[in-house]
């Protein structure tokens, strides 16, 4: 059993790659944090093995399919012995999906895939991630969503276009707020990442990915009580509804 009395404790999902995986890069830039990295397919993720052989037991690495429920309801079984009794002091609900259409050449089961895989997920993660939270220190739950969920937003951003990822993260955002209110002893954030150069935003979006996620770490560590239920930018400002 490891011990983390003198470590702050994260877990993040997807952390292959992407923003998860820049999340974790910087975080275990500092010994203090440890890091629980989740992702589908451990074997294959070449990136976060490196990561780990480098970074004297305070990466660990967790299998995770965030559409499927029994992966998540036995990851309280993976991570338990992980952290001891410290408990969770972040979760960041990261991993997601985004495919394009639009309202009238949307496929239902793609709109069911991707509001399985961005929004049912992560609300399930949390729950199952809860009594740990309850024992850790910050107590933050951090949805990872965007401002093409933002239906005051939709006339600038996406207007027709990734309808049911927009549609997935709009109830990512709704999940967030009610978080907040049924447990207002934890901070929970939802918060847009920016245009960033990864697989999903690709190489032609505006941020790297180290600015992004400089900006994600600075907002999710200093926020406060006043801050639960917030829409917030990877700057921290706030985002329209």
């Amino acid at each position: 059993m490891s011990s983390t009395a003198c470590q702050t404790t994260w877990l993040i999902t997807g952390a292959s790659r992407g923003i998860g995986f820049e999340l974790t890069r910087q975080l275990l830039e500092s010994p203090s944090n440890l890091v629980i990295a989740a992702c589908r397919t451990p074997e294959k993720a070449t990136a976060l093995s490196a990561l780990k052989s480098s970074a004297k037991g305070t990466l660990h690495i967790v299998k995770l399919q965030v559409d499927d429920f029994a992966s998540i309801r036995a990851l309280p079984t993976a991570i338990a012995p992980i952290l001891g009794e410290g408990g969770l002091d972040y979760l960041i609900n990261n991993a997601g999906i985004l495919k394009e259409d639009t309202p009238l050449t949307l496929d239902p089961e793609v709109l069911l895939e991707t509001l399985r895989t961005n929004t049912v997920g992560p609300a399930l993660v949390t729950q199952v991630a809860v009594p740990f939270l309850e024992k850790g220190g910050a107590k933050k739950v951090l949805n990872i969503s965007s401002t093409l969920g933002s239906i005051a937003s939709a006339e600038t951003f996406g207007k027709g276009t990734v309808t049911s990822y927009s549609i997935s993260k709009a109830a990512l955002n709704m999940l967030t707020y009610k978080l907040k209110q049924e447990r207002p002893d934890l901070i929970a954030i939802t918060l847009c990442p920016g245009w960033v150069k990864t697989d999903m935003g690709t190489q032609a979006a505006q941020l790297e990915p180290a600015e992004s996620i400089a900006g994600i770490l600075k907002v999710i560590t200093c926020a406060t009580a006043a801050d639960s239920g917030k829409y917030l930018s990877h700057s921290g400002a706030e985002i329209p509804w």
